[in-house]
């Protein structure tokens, strides 16, 4: 599966679409990146001149690159596929160290902690373009059957 055929099949759309590129997908890993641009019209309100990317905006980067893409891409290894594609988070612990601010890219980097019964839980870290973890945790979700 080409990561191109991943992000299309993403339940996701332009503007809550956090996916640039898929970089490198295995059976254990994944690896993406997002450009978080300055005309998000989350960035208006949060904060008050000095805008930052809100943790929830983050968390939600990591789930997409590093919990449903990896989900899509080994459904399709079993051939189990879902349609329509149905997620549901069931878990999140992430740690946010560095704000994000607008026209930053950021890349995230997942690795599989397990994947049972159509439940995902992955590590996930997310950094910026000098390497620097910006946050990283642990996130759960599940596919549901229609």
């Amino acid at each position: 599966m080409k990561s191109t055929d991943i992000i299309s099949r993403l339940p996701y759309t332009d503007p809550f679409l956090f996916v640039d590129e898929i970089t490198a997908v295995s059976k254990d890993k994944i690896e993406g990146n997002y450009l978080f641009k300055r005309t998000h019209d989350f960035y208006s309100g949060h904060f008050k001149n000095l805008p930052v990317t809100p943790g929830v905006i983050l968390a939600e980067c990591m789930a997409q690159i590093g919990v449903v893409s990896l989900g899509i891409y080994l459904l399709d290894i079993e051939q189990t596929v879902v349609e329509p594609l149905q997620i549901a988070m069931t878990s999140s612990h992430v740690d946010f160290l560095l704000p994000v601010y607008p026209g930053e890219k950021v890349f995230v980097r997942s690795v599989k902690q397990y994947f049972r019964f159509n439940k995902l839980k992955c590590h996930v870290t997310m950094t910026n373009a000098e390497e620097k973890v910006l946050c990283r945790g642990e996130i759960s979700g599940m596919i549901l059957k229609p």
